[in-house]
C-alpha cells in the first residue's frame, strides 16, 4: 500500500469518523499487527484515512483513554509499551474480574447461547488448523472473543467494558512478552470452561478460568516482538 492510498471511511460526522479510525487502529493493536512502541503520528493517521489532523487526534485520544495508546509531550502518540509490572497487573486484574464474569454468565446462559459458544470454539479450532499470519491473527481474535462473549452474557455493561479493556491490554502484553507466538489462550481450556458452565458447576468454571489465566501469564517472558508499521498494519486484510 503506497502512502498516497487512502482508507476511505463512510460519510459521517467528525466524531463518528474518529470512532471508526479508533476501531481500525484498536483492531490492529489487538490483532498484534501494531507492536508496542509503534509511533502513531496524527499526520500519518490523517493521511491514511483522508481526514483532518483534528479528527485523527480525537481517535488517538480515545485510544489513550483506553490505555492502548500513550501520548508524550513533544513526541506524539505511541502504541502503549506495558512494563513487566503493568503486565502482571493486567493478569492480576483478570484473576479478580473473570471469576465474577463466569458467575454472572452461569445464571444467565441459555441453551441457545451455549450453542453460540460452541460455534465460536469451532471457529477458533478452524483458525488453529490454518497456517499463515492472517490465520494467526484470526485465531488470536477468536480466542479473545470467547472472553468477551462471556462478559456479554453476564448482562453487566460495566463488567463488559472492563473486559474489553483488559482483553485489549492483554493482547499488547502478549505481543510484547509472549514466548510461543500463539494466542496463548488454550482452546481446550475454553472448552472445559464452557462444559462447566453448561453443567451449572460455577465453582469448577471459576477455578478453570483462574487456571486458564495463569496459563496465559506463564507463557510470557521479556522478549520484544517485532510488528508492522501503522500503514502496513492497517492495509492487511
Amino acid at each position: 500500500m503506497n502512502i498516497s492510498e487512502k482508507i476511505i471511511l463512510p460519510e459521517a460526522a467528525p466524531e463518528d469518523r474518529s470512532g471508526a479510525i479508533r476501531e481500525a487502529i484498536r483492531n490492529a493493536i489487538i490483532d498484534r499487527r501494531l507492536a508496542p512502541g509503534t509511533k502513531l503520528s496524527e499526520a500519518e493517521v490523517g493521511a491514511l484515512f483522508d481526514v483532518s489532523r483534528t479528527v485523527a487526534r480525537a481517535a488517538l485520544q480515545m485510544l489513550a483513554f483506553e490505555g492502548l495508546v500513550k501520548t508524550e509531550r513533544n513526541r506524539g502518540a505511541f502504541v502503549s509499551h506495558p512494563s513487566p509490572d503493568e503486565a502482571r497487573q493486567v493478569f492480576a486484574s483478570r484473576r479478580l474480574i473473570e471469576p465474577g464474569v463466569v458467575a454472572e454468565a452461569l445464571d444467565r446462559m441459555t441453551p441457545a447461547e451455549i450453542e453460540g459458544f460452541r460455534r465460536q470454539l469451532d471457529e477458533e479450532a478452524r483458525h488453529m488448523s490454518e497456517r499463515g499470519p492472517a490465520a494467526r491473527r484470526a485465531e488470536i481474535k477468536a480466542s479473545g472473543d470467547f472472553h468477551l462473549m462471556l462478559a456479554s452474557v453476564s448482562g453487566n455493561a460495566i463488567l463488559q467494558k472492563f473486559m474489553e479493556e483488559l482483553v485489549a491490554r492483554s493482547s499488547l502484553v502478549i505481543a510484547l512478552y509472549g514466548r510461543s507466538g500463539i494466542s496463548s489462550c488454550g482452546h481446550s481450556e475454553h472448552s472445559a470452561i464452557l462444559d462447566a458452565l453448561e453443567n451449572k458447576d460455577g465453582e469448577r468454571a471459576a477455578a478453570l478460568m483462574i487456571h486458564h489465566i495463569d496459563h496465559i501469564e506463564a507463557d510470557l517472558d521479556l522478549q520484544l516482538k517485532q510488528g508492522s508499521g501503522l500503514k502496513d498494519a492497517l492495509s492487511l486484510p
